[in-house]
């Protein structure tokens, strides 16, 4: 597992298992913290060997603002030309909110709960 973050008190986790990645944001992620999130999305998304699925938890993600979602897009759009899924696992109603208000929804797979 890799942490991005502070000593002892991760702001993001990559845990990487059987051809999938899972992307666990913590707290509230604004702009001050898009760039970490940017670069943990990706490296998992880069990874060797190449991961089929990769996984963004949102279940401990409190606050999430549109630079959030900018990486989220983006990400998107690096998997549609490699290839691989990538998917929105355990959204809070913020993050909902957030997605109908910017009509972004479905542009998203989004499951009820990680795979681990």
């Amino acid at each position: 597992m890799h942490q991005y973050g502070e000593k002892g008190s991760p702001d993001i986790e990559v845990d990487a298992r059987s051809g999938t990645a899972v992307v666990r944001p913590h707290g509230e992620m604004d702009i001050s913290r898009a760039q970490a999130f940017r670069q943990a999305l990706f490296e998992a998304l880069a990874g060797e060997p190449r991961l089929s699925d990769v996984v963004v938890d949102l279940q401990y993600l409190s606050f999430c603002d549109s630079s959030g979602l900018n990486v989220l897009l983006d990400a998107r759009t690096a998997v549609a030309a490699t290839g691989q899924r990538l998917f929105l696992a355990a959204p809070r109603e913020q993050f909902l909110r957030l997605l109908e208000h910017t009509g972004t929804q479905h542009l998203f797979t989004i499951e009820p709960a990680p795979p681990f």
